[in-house]
């Protein structure tokens, strides 16, 4: 079963344009159609007639308008930072199309928890806001590569270390995404054989404590093999055309709006 996964966001936490920024790759992000510009990381995939989405980030209503999103049939969260929660308020209007159904969203524990505090309003159930958004949360199996199956497509839980924290990578398919990585543990090595597609972080060019930079997302592609690698979660340190310019074919940088296509599912699994 063929998938569609488009880039909503390929942005660090503080985005690009970063605000105050005067560096040439923040000027170049401020033109119409600069791949610079580099909103908070989220990505969209498209599959059986359905849509799932990785992360709702606080620029995801922008992104939504942009790529004229007008449905969401699931969303899963790869750990409880502000870049990549903080637009759940926005699927309001889209979970009440699956009315009289709830809109699931799928995070690990200290996610789940995070996401109640801050939405507290939507989960009460005394005195609810009446246009809270209709979603409902499920927590994700905490055995690394345990899946969530969704609309004939599994989604693999990938331990995912970020600096001191232990967050969710997921694998779909023959691809992986795997935003705000600083490092992998041996046992999701092995859950990342065979892949076609390998998304991961690649904050700048200088090591971070908390993020994969870009000699060492570089290391992690030659390891792991993929078809194909695209880099996310990036800042201004990082020039599009420049940087591209000095890797292998096979490794690209994503931009917000890329979109690609890979199996998502054997297709006796439809």
């Amino acid at each position: 079963m063929q998938a569609t996964l488009t880039f909503l966001g390929s942005g660090t936490s503080m985005g690009v344009p970063t605000l105050g920024c005067t560096c040439a790759v923040c000027q170049d992000a401020a033109l119409p159609g600069s791949k610079n510009r580099r909103t908070r990381p989220s990505v969209r995939l498209e599959f059986n007639d359905h849509v799932v989405l990785i992360d709702t980030g606080p620029d995801f209503h922008a992104q939504a308008l942009r790529e004229q999103l007008t449905r969401v049939d699931a969303v899963f969260y790869t750990h409880h930072h502000a870049d990549h929660i903080l637009g759940m308020d926005d699927l309001r209007p889209l979970s009440f199309k699956l009315a009289p159904h709830e809109l699931p969203l799928y995070a690990d524990e200290a996610t789940t928890d995070v996401i109640r505090r801050v939405f507290h309003y939507t989960f009460r159930t005394v005195d609810r806001y009446p246009t809270s958004a209709r979603v409902q949360l499920h927590p994700l199996p905490a055995e690394p590569g345990a899946a969530i199956s969704l609309f004939g497509a599994d989604f693999q839980r990938i331990p995912v270390i970020h600096g001191r924290e232990t967050i969710t990578g997921y694998r779909f398919g023959s691809a992986a995404y795997l935003t705000d990585m600083s490092d992998l543990a041996d046992q999701s090595i092995d859950l990342l054989q065979g892949l076609d597609i390998l998304i991961l972080d690649a904050l700048r060019r200088e090591p971070h404590p908390s993020h994969s930079h870009l000699e060492k997302s570089i290391a992690f592609v030659e390891k792991l093999k993929p078809r194909r690698a695209f880099f996310t979660h990036m800042s201004h340190d990082l020039d599009h055309t420049a940087t591209e310019a000095t890797l292998p074919p096979h490794i690209r940088l994503a931009y917000d709006g890329l979109q690609l296509t890979f199996d998502i599912a054997p297709e006796s699994a439809e």
